[in-house]
């Protein structure tokens, strides 16, 4: 049976893999600690699971439309009149199975063969695979680490070209946790507004920011920034709702209705009683998200503190979402035992197996010479997982 190029060039997903690999180490008896996972550690709310029991008791377990039950949208362009200024229709928003659905969904309808992406490295590990498997051809730009990871208004213009047709914005971002501020954002809006450019912004981690910076759409730069911009959004981060795959975009309509066909003909609609309990994720209380992001401030402190004390290790200091992405190069060229070590992927196999601790090597983001660590575990795990990679490090020569 021969299968169509889209399957073959598919790259598997390295965090996805490492999570996986870690598990089946652990159920084998390892005590690992594992650094990989993208998801918060934390348990859903009681008041967002209480409003999924009572939709299931209310019988709303049939299909809904096909982009989402009006309360959800409606609640979504509530949360965006007030938070961002911006004022959108139901009709604008399309709800699916998580938010890396959303951005199949609007990679499926905005690029096709011929046309550039421009993303931003190091990125997140689907976006790449997404513009594959659209046929489009990414035009990746190199982020410095000086600049906090964060592309610049001078590389964003010398990357516009006559076949550009999407932009990637990621902020907070996964794997850097690099906000970009009002002011540069504001930068980039003008480069973006003056070619016409289409803008994907992922703001999945707009709640989980840090050291007083504010969360600000680049939709809300100007009208026709906002018409040129899909917001990509969803509940699985704030709100600890990872498994019930909830996610969402914002844009224009044109762009909503082929979306929305899209998906009429692949999944339809998500989960219906995951509908009924992001609507009360969105409506009710929002005390546990601010612990959490509180709680996530403090680990990322210890973190940070702690790898930078590792001889070797350098590390910026993230403004948002729950990873640190350590530059590893001062452990280049060295050996553990008889292992030659000169890749972040080389060490992190080696602390798999050597130290039972979990990282995601950076070539999954774009730059081997990283990794990714989630402190979206407790601090006691933590300190452990670093006390191991201490230990290995400093038994390197």
């Amino acid at each position: 049976m021969k299968l169509a190029d889209r399957a073959l060039n598919i790259s598997p997903s390295p965090t996805l893999s490492i999570d996986a690999e870690a598990k089946v180490m652990a159920s084998n008896g390892h005590k690992v600690v594992n650094f990989g996972a993208g998801e918060p550690d934390c348990d859903t709310p009681d008041y967002i699971k209480e409003a999924a029991i009572a939709a299931i008791r209310a019988g709303k377990t049939k299909y809904t439309p096909v982009t989402g039950i009006s309360d959800l949208k409606e609640a979504v362009c509530e949360k965006y009149r007030v938070e961002q200024g911006l004022a959108y229709k139901p009709q604008q928003v399309v709800v699916s199975s998580g938010a890396k659905h959303s951005l199949y969904n609007a990679m499926q309808v905005l690029v096709e063969p011929g046309d550039e992406v421009i993303l931003p490295a190091p990125y997140w590990v689907s976006y790449l695979e997404q513009i594959k498997l659209a046929g489009a051809t990414p035009r990746i730009i190199e982020t410095r680490e000086e600049n906090g990871f964060k592309l610049t208004p001078a590389e964003l213009e010398s990357a516009v070209g006559p076949r550009t047709r999407l932009f990637i914005l990621n902020s907070p971002n996964n794997p850097t946790g690099s906000v970009f501020t009002e002011e540069e954002l504001s930068a980039l809006a003008e480069i973006i507004e003056k070619h016409g450019i289409t803008v994907i912004s992922d703001e999945i981690y707009e709640k989980l920011i840090y050291n007083g910076t504010k969360h600000v759409s680049i939709a809300s730069f100007s009208s026709a920034l906002k018409e040129q911009t899909i917001v990509i959004n969803g509940v699985s981060k704030a709100y600890a709702m990872t498994g019930w795959r909830i996610g969402y975009t914002i844009s224009s309509e044109p762009v909503a209705k082929a979306m929305a066909g899209l998906q009429s003909h692949s999944t339809s609609n998500p989960s219906s009683i995951a509908q009924y309990a992001s609507v009360a994720a969105l409506t009710g209380g929002q005390s546990f998200t601010e612990r959490m992001r509180t709680e996530f401030l403090r680990r990322r402190n210890y973190m940070y503190e702690r790898l930078n004390a590792i001889q070797g290790i350098t590390c910026t200091r993230p403004s948002g979402a729950f990873y640190l992405y350590p530059n590893l190069k001062g452990c280049f060229g060295k050996r553990y035992r008889e292992s030659p070590v000169n890749s972040a992927t080389g060490l992190a196999t080696l602390l798999l197996q050597e130290a039972k601790v979990a990282v995601v090597p950076g070539i999954a983001f774009g730059n081997d010479n990283y990794f990714r660590l989630s402190y979206a575990s407790s601090l006691e795990n933590i300190k452990e997982g670093l006390d191991r990679i201490e230990n290995l490090i400093n038994k390197m020569n």
